[in-house]
This record gives C-alpha cells, sequence and structure tokens, in this order.
C-alpha cells in the first residue's frame, strides 16, 4: 500500500508542477517582466519546487539531512542522464541545434559545485561561518554569479509555443492558480518525503540511496516530462537550460537547507551511496561540460553515453 501512495503522491507532483510551469508561461505572456527572468530563472525554480520542500523537510521535519543531500545528488544525476539519453535518440536534429553559451558557463558552476561538496567530504570545506557551512557560502555565490551569465534566450524561445497557449484568464487569475499550485506542490512534497522515509525503513535502504532513487527520481519527474516536451518542438536550447539551471539551482538548495538546519550539518556523508553519487555526479558534470564546450567537433556522441553510464554506475556500484 505504501508503495502505490507513492505513485498517487509523485503523479500529483508531477501534475501540479507542470501546471505551475504553464502558469509562469502565461506570466512571460501577460507582464513586462523580462523573458530571463520568467523562462530561466523562475521555470527552472517552480520545476525545482518538489527538491525544495522535499529536502527542506527532510532535514526539519524528520531530522535526516542524508535524505536531502541523497535527494538533490540523485535529482541532478538523473537530470543529466535523461537530458543526455534524449541528446542520443534526437542526435542527428541536435547536432544542428544552436545553443547559448551562458550553458556551459553554468555546467562549469555545477561542476565546481560538485567539486566543492567533494572538498567538504575530504573535510578541506567542512568549517564554518556562523554556524553555516563553507560550503553552502560557495554554492549561494556561484548560483547567483551564475544566474547573472543567463541569456535571455531560454525566456525569448518560450514563445514558440503562443499559439497554443491563448487563454482567457486575467493577470490577477494566473498569479492566483499559480500560487495555489505552488502550496499544493508544497503539500504534496512534504507527504512524500514521509513516505520515502517509511520505504527506507521497510527496504532497510540507506538514507543517502532512499534520497537518490525514491526522493530524486519522483522529485526530478517535472523536470523529465517538460524536456520531452521540449525535445518535441525541437526547442533544444530552452531543453538543455531548464534542466541544467534546475541542477543549480537544485544545489542552491543545500545552501538554503544548511541555512534552515541546526542540526550536525546538512553534508551527511554516512551512507556510502551519497559519495558515489558525489563522484560520479561530479564525473558526468565533467563529461557534459566537455560535450557543451566541443559539440561542434568530431565524436560528440561519445560524452552524453559516458554521462548516463555514470548514472547506470551508480545503480550498479
Amino acid at each position: 500500500m505504501i508503495f502505490v501512495l507513492y505513485i498517487i503522491v509523485a503523479i500529483g507532483v508531477i501534475y501540479l508542477s507542470n501546471k505551475a510551469s504553464e502558469y509562469v508561461d502565461l506570466l512571460d505572456k501577460t507582464t513586462s517582466l523580462s523573458g530571463a527572468f520568467i523562462g530561466g530563472i523562475l521555470l527552472s525554480a517552480v520545476t525545482s519546487l518538489p527538491e525544495l520542500f522535499t529536502s527542506i523537510s527532510s532535514t526539519l521535519f524528520l531530522d535526516k539531512p542524508g535524505l536531502c543531500i541523497g535527494n538533490i545528488l540523485g535529482s541532478n544525476l538523473f537530470n543529466i542522464a535523461i537530458l543526455s539519453l534524449f541528446i542520443l535518440v534526437m542526435s542527428k536534429a541536435f547536432k544542428q541545434a544552436k545553443l547559448s553559451k551562458s550553458h556551459t558557463y553554468i555546467s562549469i558552476s555545477v561542476l565546481i559545485i560538485y567539486i566543492v561538496i567533494l572538498l567538504n567530504k575530504a573535510k578541506v570545506l567542512n568549517f564554518e561561518l556562523l554556524t553555516i557551512s563553507i560550503t553552502s557560502i560557495i554554492i549561494g555565490v556561484l548560483y547567483f554569479l551564475g544566474v547573472k551569465n543567463m541569456s535571455s534566450e531560454n525566456g525569448e524561445n518560450a514563445s514558440v509555443e503562443d499559439s497554443h497557449q491563448v487563454t482567457n484568464l486575467t493577470l490577477k487569475q494566473i498569479i492566483t492558480r499559480f500560487i495555489l499550485v505552488s502550496i499544493g506542490i508544497i503539500v504534496l512534497s512534504v507527504i512524500i518525503t514521509y513516505i520515502t522515509d517509511e520505504i527506507a525503513g521497510r527496504l532497510g535502504l540507506g538514507s543517502g540511496l532512499a534520497g537518490a532513487i525514491f526522493l530524486g527520481i519522483a522529485t526530478s519527474l517535472p523536470e523529465v516530462s517538460s524536456t520531452i516536451a521540449l525535445f518535441r518542438m525541437r526547442n533544444f536550447d530552452i531543453a538543455v537550460g531548464n534542466i541544467i539551471g534546475s541542477n543549480l539551482f537544485n544545489f542552491l538548495i543545500l545552501s538554503i537547507a544548511d541555512v534552515l538546519y541546526f542540526g550536525n550539518g546538512i553534508y551527511d556523508f554516512s551512507d556510502p551511496k551519497t559519495i558515489n553519487l558525489a563522484v560520479f555526479g561530479l564525473i558526468a558534470a565533467v563529461l557534459f561540460t566537455i560535450f557543451l564546450k566541443l559539440r561542434e567537433k568530431g565524436k560528440k556522441i561519445l560524452y552524453p553515453i559516458g554521462v548516463i553510464a555514470c548514472y547506470l554506475l551508480f545503480l550498479i556500484v
């Protein structure tokens, strides 16, 4: 029964996250806010709401930071693996796609954050400033530098769907529905955290592995569904930007959880699977960054394969 409940709640998270994305897109068409803010930043933040509130609830309510870091690292590795799979499936069309240079910068920022997290595990960056880990401070700085360098192309390209987004809703109605859907996402995200904790206990799983598989995949499904839609429309630039932007935002969630959590620290590596996630995530980030950097040169197809292999190796190891 617990697994059926998990599936039902996960489906609810997907549905509400997709609705939130629709309302964000409508805001893009009915306000004067910049496309970069709405499309590239707000949309990524909205699809990452499940990660945000499951991570906060797993630390503040369950006092299990292992679930939090497992969720974030698992989500990010799963996201980049799924994106790489879609790139392989549509390799011929993707080969002709024009990608924003800012994607490479964001990918490098994600790569550096993996290094910082592993340095925390190595007790190099595990000290605190005013009860906040220096690791969290560095992640926060890298996030805001990344946002600053995001191009406005994500928001502009979103307009390709204009003909399919006719609405009679007023701006007030759009904002109200967006807020209500976001509250629904928060509630279901908290619920799925408790369900995951129960599943982990029944199966005897470590918190890192449970967070990576049950929380990580469930909270990544909104990004996956939006990426599928974008690839169908051949809006590859937006698809890549959405996944990379979401991964960067997910790391910011660790910083937020660290600020709110007063336990022994958010960077819990007691579960060996968490360390594996960080290592394979770093390798995947390196491969994907090289892929973006050398995309116009030969043998680029090997890099997405390597990223997918990292996720599969994590599951095997």
